[in-house]
């Protein structure tokens, strides 16, 4: 008989063991003992649950060796045996772990048509939301043996939209099932055993620049590695809504599609800082349904409608152009300048965090809180890797609202005007004045 020997968890590594919602993760900063509670997790279903069958991936095989292949020959040794070909423990119960990965989103099809009962996805951030719904449809079986995905994750990477998605906003699209998804937030200062042995890793994660350690320290998924705005602070850009003064500009900034028309209303006050306080995000409109919706939402005046250039294109079968529709329901639309480098560039000055005399910081575009969308989208953007002075396109549908807000930028909005103050020449009070006032009769 082998005796195995587990290392005394932490809470937070218990209450991941202990989590029975179908879909689980774990982390959101580094240190956390994400992979040694992956590779635990999966010791004890084998041994709990005779003849079960799990799936254990990392994005590339390297990281699949180093960080599961290597640790598990060691910790299963007279438990499980392992065939290299397959890659594969077997319990002598009858469990197995079969470890995979998935460097692009081909490698996801050979998992297709297989069961699973358990897969784990380590560092899920770095896995596609295609990879991970295609995966779902894998985990199924007809035994009693518990139906669950386990995810470890830290901010950043290419999965960090739809991470961030389920298990920190938690917005869910119709199909899904909000109590299915269940996230603990664990950081270095949870892993007692790290803490112990390696306080100079902790001691790097405090030195790091802010954005990072926000980041890899906090767990703060509003900023990560790669993020293009870098500068984006909930706590400065946005803001509760007030009343806006009449006086102030009033500008509509739009980015128009079939998969999503994101529009928004911008006030700029005398100081040439904005206000973006109403926000339209909705997919499948035609032309007129998109036109009559902004009809709806408008109860101001609007100074200028900033617009993509691609809305002055000719549809083949009118010959009109979507402007030109606009026009026809008398919303005159002006071409933004489509420059996306400089866009950003300008956008990133509009949203530049400063300090007045008084030392409080601010911004000079901010969003009212209402706008969830420009919200959530907004600070995921992150560089292109084949150009990183632009923004990578994918995926494609955070790139909507932030779009919007950039053609606005290009735009060179206009402050508005000083209120005037009428100042009336007031004679001096003398004795024609005096005369004036007292005289009773006609002149």
């Amino acid at each position: 008989m082998v005796e195995i020997t587990i290392a005394e968890p932490n809470p937070k590594q218990v209450e991941f063991f202990m989590a029975s919602q179908r879909f689980v993760a774990y982390g959101g900063a580094r240190g956390g003992g994400k992979s040694w509670s992956v590779r635990r997790k999966a010791l004890l279903l084998g041994l709990t649950y005779p003849g079960i069958k799990m799936l254990l991936l990392r994005r590339t095989f390297p990281e699949l060796r180093e960080n599961h292949i290597l640790p598990l020959l060691g910790e299963l040794k007279g438990v499980a045996d392992y065939k290299e070909v397959e890659k594969s423990f077997t319990f002598v119960n009858g469990s197995r772990i079969k470890l995979g990965y998935c460097d692009n989103d081909g490698d996801v099809l050979q998992y297709q048509g297989q069961e699973f009962d358990i897969i784990f996805i380590d560092e899920a951030t770095q896995f596609t939301e295609y990879q991970f719904s295609t995966l779902t449809a894998c985990l199924r079986g007809v035994n009693n043996f518990p139906k669950r995905m386990y995810l470890t994750c830290n901010p950043g990477g290419i999965g960090h939209t739809w991470v961030k998605r389920l298990f920190i906003d938690r917005q869910y699209k119709q199909n899904e099932n909000p109590e299915d998804y269940y996230f603990i937030r664990a950081g270095v200062y949870d892993n007692k055993a790290l803490l112990e042995n390696d306080k100079g890793y902790v001691s790097m994660l405090e030195a790091l620049p802010d954005g990072l350690r926000q980041a890899w320290l906090d767990g703060n998924w509003d900023v990560f590695e790669g993020q293009y705005f870098s500068m984006w602070n909930r706590d400065v850009h946005v803001i509760r809504p007030f009343n806006l003064p009449a006086s102030w500009k009033r500008y509509v900034t739009m980015d128009y599609g079939r998969d999503m028309f994101a529009c928004y209303f911008i006030a700029v006050d005398e100081q040439g800082k904005g206000y973006v306080y109403k926000e339209i995000y909705e997919s499948d409109l035609i032309v007129s349904q998109a036109i009559e919706h902004l009809k709806s939402m408008t109860n101001e005046r609007i100074d200028t409608y900033f617009a993509p250039a691609d809305l002055w294109n000719k549809h083949s079968d009118t010959g009109k152009s979507t402007a030109d529709i606009f026009a026809e329901h008398n919303i005159g639309l002006v071409k933004a300048n489509n420059n996306r480098v400089q866009g950003w560039y300008d956008m990133a000055e509009w949203l530049k965090v400063i300090k007045d005399e008084q030392d409080q910081k601010s911004a000079r575009l901010r969003i009212f809180e209402n706008c969830h969308n420009l919200i959530r989208t907004l600070p995921m953007l992150q560089y292109d890797s084949r150009n990183p002075n632009d923004i990578s396109t994918e995926p494609h549908e955070i790139t909507h609202a932030p779009d919007a807000i950039r053609y606005f930028c290009a735009g060179r909005p206009m402050p508005a005007e000083q209120p005037v103050i009428q100042d009336f020449d007031i004679p001096e009070y003398d004795d024609e004045v005096d005369s004036f006032l007292s005289y009773s009769g006609k002149y």
